[in-house]
């Protein structure tokens, strides 16, 4: 089997749909839940996606 990549989607505040972002980093937010930054590849604005409480 080939190893797909899937993109992570998040919904894009400016362009008001839900969007693929590119340059995705995983971040822990301060009270420990982890979470995805990236850039909308539409229009190029910072996204930020929270995730399950993974540890």
């Amino acid at each position: 089997m080939a190893d797909e990549i899937v993109a992570e989607t998040g919904h894009c505040m400016k362009c008001k749909e839900k969007r693929e972002m590119k340059d995705t980093e995983e971040v822990e937010m301060k009270n420990g839940r982890k979470a995805m930054k990236g850039i909308c590849t539409v229009c190029g604005t910072k996204m930020f996606k929270i995730l399950g409480n993974k540890k």
